[in-house]
């Protein structure tokens, strides 16, 4: 493995990839989705989505619901998932960790209902990847933001620190490396 000098991920890169990171835990079949509560640059708590502790999980019975053919045919039932922002949310209050005036990030833009969570919850800032709200939720979204109650940017992870942590992940990076800080 060559490291490259100046390559380094971001903050926000970097707590965005722990996100993608928690949502390879996610139980959900439709969705799977992370999130980390970050502060101080110090993280607080993880989540990911997926049924109620001590609940069957999704990929467990292979569909939301028992007797279901697939997650699609329980369109009209309720989710049964804990999204992971309220799984990282309730994370820290079991923990009591505070989570005022801290910054979420999360693979999917949260939800209306977790927004009004997070907002509760004293985070004053989301990061996510990937669009949810559609028109109507985004005007609820949208007066939060206008109100100074939160602040929503949708980030996208740069193609070298995602090549960078794809090497970290399918290398042993506890080795010798006699190419360190190369020049590209």
């Amino acid at each position: 493995m060559t490291y490259i000098k100046g390559q380094r991920p971001t903050w926000n890169e970097y707590f965005m990839m722990m996100a993608k990171l928690a949502a390879t835990r996610s139980t959900c079949l439709a969705f799977p989705v992370g999130a980390v509560i970050v502060k101080d640059k110090r993280v607080l708590s993880t989540g990911y989505n997926g049924p109620p502790a001590n609940s069957s999980h999704c990929i467990s019975q292979g569909v939301c619901y028992p007797g279901l053919e697939s997650c699609i045919s329980s369109s009209n039932l309720p989710s049964r998932a804990v999204h992971a922002e309220a799984n990282a949310i309730a994370q820290a209050a079991k923990y009591r960790i505070s989570t005022n005036n801290s910054t979420i990030y999360v693979t999917l833009e949260p939800c209306i209902s977790c927004l009004k969570l997070i907002i509760s919850a004293g985070i004053k800032e989301v990061f996510y990847e990937t669009e949810f709200n559609k028109v109507n939720k985004s005007l609820i979204r949208d007066m939060f933001i206008q109100e100074g109650l939160i602040t929503l940017t949708k980030m996208n992870l740069s193609h070298e620190a995602m090549s960078r942590a794809s090497l970290f992940l399918l290398n042993s990076t506890s080795v010798k490396n006699n190419n360190i800080l190369t020049d590209a």
